[in-house]
C-alpha cells in the first residue's frame, strides 16, 4: 500500500436524498425501443484522448492519404515574434516524435497562440508562446506525425471518416473542454476549479437525458472515471454504470451487451509495463494508437458492429500548432456564465481544431467532413456536437442541454448515406511501433492534469476535507504514488456506494464523501 493510500474503510458516506429513484415509465421504454428499430446506430462509443491538434496528428495525411483533407503542405510558418519586425520564423515539419516536456495550453497560453499580437485569430503566436517556456518547445509545437508513425489513424482515415473542421469547445485546457463533451457547458470554468470539483459540476448531462428516456449508458475506465466531475454522475442510481475497461469492455462487445452510449476513458498514469495511453505529453502516442486499435478490433468482432458508431476525438490541442483559424464570431454562450478575472471570457468563441475520426460500417470509405449544414448558418463541429447528435439520433424527449449544443453541428448524416452496412471494413488494424526510446519514469512529478485527477480521487476518498489536501499532498506525489492513490480511492468509492444501495439507501441520492463506512448502520437507520 502506497504511503498516500488511505486505510480502508476510512472513506465516507453521507447521503443527501434529493428525489425519488427515477422509474422509467412505459412510454419511455417504448420510445427507446421504437428508436432502436428506426435508425441503424444503436450503440455510440466515445473515446476522448488528450492534448493534440489536428495538424499535429492528421495534417500530413493530406498528401499521402486523402487530398480532400484540409491539412498541411509545409508552407505553414510562425514568426518567433509577433511584436517585432524580426523576419525569423519556424515552419511546420513532418518529423514529430515523442514529446517531453508538455507545451503550454492554459487559457492564457491559447490566447497568445491563437491571436499573437493581432485582434483576430491569426494562428501566428504558437512559436512565440512556446519560446516563453523553452527554446526547444518552439520547434516541437511546429511538428506533425508522418502517417506511418500513427498507422491506426492512417488506416481509419482511409477507411472511414475524418472531420477536418472540429474544434475544442473553448480556447483552454482539459477539464473545461471535457465537461462540454457530455454537457455542452463548463458551467463558467475556463480552467480547473477545485471548489467546484469538490461539489461536482451541477449541469445536466447527456447521460441524464438518455436515462430519462430508457436508454442505457456505461463508463469503461482504466484509472479513474473523470465523468465523476459531474455531480449527477455521483448519484447512487448510476454507480452500476461504471466498469473497469480491462475487465468488462471486450466481454460486453463480444457478448453484444454494449449500452447505447459507451464512454471509454484511457489510462492517465505512465507506469512500467502499464503505460499511459491518453496521448497527453509526455506519454507516447503509440500507446494511444494501441488503445484505438484494441477498441476498434473489439467492436469489429462484436455482434453489435453493424449498429455501432465509434467517435474518437481530443479534448484540446495541447499547445501544438494548427493552421485553421478558430471561430470567433457569433458563437453562442452555453448558459450565460462568464469566466473569471482577468479575462471574463464570455464563451463566445471556440478553441483550436482537434483530430476527430468516426468509424462505422455505415460510413463511406475515405469520407472527409468539414462544415456542418445547420442548425444555424454559422454552426460548427465542436464537442457539444456529441450530445447534440446523441439527442437527435435517439430522438430524446428532453430539451437541449444548453444553447451551445442547440447550435452545434450534428453528424447523423455521416451514417445516413448508405442503404446497408459495408462488409469490407478491416477486421484487424496494423501493429504499432513505440516512439519513446527512454524508460518510463514513475518517479516524475505529476502533470497539471494528473494533479487534477488526484484531486478528484481525493473527493471520492473524502480527503478533500483535510487541511493538507489536495494541494500539498498531490504536489508531493510521484506518478506511481498517484496511481496507487487513485486506484484505491476509486475502488473504495464504487464498493461503498454499492454497499450503501444494498443497505437500502435511496438510489437518487448524491454521494457526499464525508464520513466513514463505519457509519453505514446509521445511514441505514
Amino acid at each position: 500500500m502506497g504511503r498516500f493510500m488511505a486505510p480502508f474503510p476510512r472513506v465516507f458516506l453521507l447521503f443527501l436524498t434529493l428525489s425519488s429513484v427515477f422509474h422509467p415509465n412505459n412510454h419511455g421504454f417504448a420510445f427507446a425501443q421504437q428508436q432502436k428499430q428506426n435508425q441503424p446506430i444503436k450503440t455510440i462509443v466515445v473515446l476522448v484522448l488528450e492534448n493534440r491538434s489536428f495538424d499535429h496528428m492528421i495534417g500530413w495525411m493530406k498528401d499521402s492519404i486523402n487530398p480532400k483533407i484540409n491539412g498541411v503542405t509545409g508552407q505553414e510558418c510562425n514568426p518567433v515574434s509577433t511584436k517585432t519586425q524580426d523576419p525569423t520564423s519556424i515552419c511546420f515539419k513532418d518529423d514529430a516524435e515523442f514529446v517531453d516536456p508538455d507545451p503550454g495550453h492554459s487559457f492564457e497560453d491559447v490566447e497568445k497562440q491563437v491571436f499573437g499580437s493581432n485582434h483576430f485569430p491569426s494562428m501566428t503566436g504558437f512559436v512565440e508562446q512556446a519560446l516563453s517556456l523553452s527554446q526547444n518547445l518552439s520547434e516541437t509545437v511546429m511538428k506533425g506525425f508522418k502517417p506511418q508513425n500513427v498507422p491506426i489513424y492512417a488506416e481509419l482515415v482511409k477507411n472511414f471518416a475524418v472531420f477536418d473542421r472540429w474544434f475544442s469547445s473553448i480556447p483552454g485546457p482539459t477539464q473545461p473542454n471535457r465537461l462540454f463533451v457530455y454537457s455542452a457547458t463548463s458551467h463558467g470554468s475556463t480552467s480547473h476549479v477545485k471548489k467546484q470539483l469538490a461539489k461536482g459540476y451541477p449541469q445536466k448531462t447527456i447521460f441524464d437525458s438518455l436515462h430519462e428516456d430508457g436508454f442505457s449508458f456505461g463508463i469503461y475506465f482504466q484509472n479513474i472515471p473523470t465523468t465523476l466531475f459531474y455531480r449527477n454522475l455521483r448519484r447512487l442510481k448510476y454507480i452500476f454504470k461504471f466498469h473497469q475497461f480491462d475487465l468488462k469492455f471486450k466481454r460486453d462487445a463480444r457478448d453484444g451487451k454494449l449500452p447505447n452510449l459507451s464512454v471509454i476513458e484511457p489510462r492517465y498514469f505512465d507506469l512500467k509495463g502499464i503505460p499511459a495511453n491518453d496521448d497527453h505529453p509526455s506519454h507516447d502516442v503509440a500507446n494511444g494508437q494501441k488503445l484505438v486499435k484494441e477498441v476498434y478490433e473489439a467492436l469489429r468482432a462484436s455482434p453489435q458492429w453493424n449498429e455501432t458508431l465509434l467517435v474518437i476525438t481530443y479534448d484540446e490541442h495541447g499547445g501544438f500548432y494548427d493552421h485553421v483559424q478558430t471561430p470567433f464570431e457569433n458563437v453562442p454562450s452555453p448558459d450565460g456564465n462568464t469566466g473569471p478575472a482577468p479575462y471574463f471570457f464570455r464563451f463566445d468563441r471556440l478553441g483550436v481544431r482537434v483530430p476527430t475520426i468516426m468509424v462505422s460500417p455505415w460510413i463511406k470509405k475515405g469520407t472527409v467532413i468539414s462544415s456542418p449544414k445547420g442548425p444555424a448558418p454559422n454552426s460548427e463541429y465542436e464537442h457539444s456536437s456529441i450530445p447534440a447528435t446523441i439527442k437527435k439520433m435517439f430522438n430524446l424527449s428532453s430539451n437541449y442541454l444548453t444553447h451551445r449544443d442547440a447550435w452545434a453541428g450534428t453528424f447523423e448524416q455521416v451514417v445516413g448515406e448508405l442503404t446497408s452496412p459495408r462488409t469490407d471494413c478491416p477486421e484487424v488494424l496494423p501493429d504499432v511501433a513505440l516512439l519513446r526510446r527512454t524508460e518510463v519514469d514513475e518517479d516524475r512529478r505529476l502533470s497539471e492534469f494528473q494533479g487534477e485527477v488526484v484531486q478528484l480521487a481525493a473527493v471520492l476518498n473524502g480527503d478533500h476535507f483535510l487541511s493538507s489536501f489536495p494541494d500539498e499532498m498531490s504536489k508531493k506525489m510521484n506518478v506511481k504514488e498517484a496511481h496507487e492513490y487513485v486506484r484505491g480511492a476509486v475502488s473504495r468509492f464504487i464498493r461503498a456506494s454499492k454497499e450503501a444501495i444494498n443497505l437500502g439507501a435511496d438510489e437518487s441520492a448524491i454521494v457526499d464523501m464525508r464520513s466513514s463506512l463505519t457509519t453505514r448502520s446509521s445511514i441505514h437507520n
